[in-house]
């Protein structure tokens, strides 16, 4: 008795880079189109946010410019990633954020509040032993009880001083004479990794996308902070410019994200 003959498929792994590549620059052009357009709703249980969550245990905790690159690039890994193009899986609660007024929530874990935190769909980012969770967004009524929970404000850590950056990675320099939290620091370097992204070139974007995102984030004093105004006015940096909700007045100038030297 003669069984039926079996054939197989290869698939060209050239193909499937190239398939990979295409989906990507579809991902970029829609970060690239900026946010808004969409007013809040008239419901503020409607507003939509990206919750983010940084990991700082009591003993031991990370440093604070470790920390703050790890919340940028899981923020901006929540954008560009599959699930949230076309067809994934968050697509709609992602574009539902992003075609609204832009906000992020920074929240603090640890322990057991870190683990259950894991549980909750986003992405983490660890560097340097820091760790940072950013999660797709919604509602902040609807905000998943276990991330609910944890604490917006009340810890903060101290400035470090983590030297030069490397001329390879992106730079978010932040306002130092801001002298805000890390939670708020934390969403404001999220916005600023998102901007940058946009305005980088699709095969630059997809080099940083190979890297992790990683980035470095740095203070920068009024003298500084002076001269990297200045590079924003000659469209070589991105800056964020802070709505005013929290800690800071709007319209202030909060993160400047400069692209690698090299």
């Amino acid at each position: 008795m003669g069984g039926a003959e079996l054939s197989s498929v290869e698939t060209d792994p050239a193909e499937v880079v190239r398939d990979e590549a295409a989906e990507f620059a579809v991902r970029h052009a829609e970060l690239a189109r900026g946010y808004g357009g969409i007013g809040d709703p008239d419901d503020p249980a409607l507003v939509q946010a990206m919750q983010m969550v940084l990991h700082i245990p009591k003993i031991d905790p990370p440093a604070r410019s470790a920390l703050l690159e790890a919340a940028a690039a899981a923020a901006l890994a929540v954008c560009l990633d599959p699930r949230s193009g076309p067809g994934g899986e968050w697509e709609s609660r992602y574009l539902g954020w992003k075609r609204s007024r832009i906000r992020k929530v920074a929240r603090r874990a640890r322990g057991a509040q870190w683990v259950a935190a894991g549980q909750v769909d986003g992405v983490t980012v660890e560097v340097d032993g820091a760790q940072a969770r950013a999660y797709v967004p919604g509602p902040v009524g609807t905000v998943d009880p276990r991330i609910r929970k944890l604490q917006i404000g009340g810890t903060d850590l101290a400035h470090d001083e983590p030297g030069p950056p490397d001329p390879e990675l992106p730079v978010l320099w932040v306002n130092a004479a801001l002298e805000m939290s890390v939670g708020k620091a934390a969403a404001q370097v999220g916005h600023a990794s998102m901007l940058l992204a946009g305005a980088l070139p699709v095969e630059a974007a997809a080099g940083w996308a190979e890297r992790g995102f990683r980035c470095a984030v740095r203070d920068a004093d009024e003298r500084h902070w002076a001269q990297l105004s200045a590079e924003v006015a000659a469209g070589r940096a991105v800056a964020v410019r802070d709505a005013g909700f929290t800690e800071v007045a709007p319209g202030s100038m909060t993160v400047i994200a400069v692209p690698p030297t090299r």
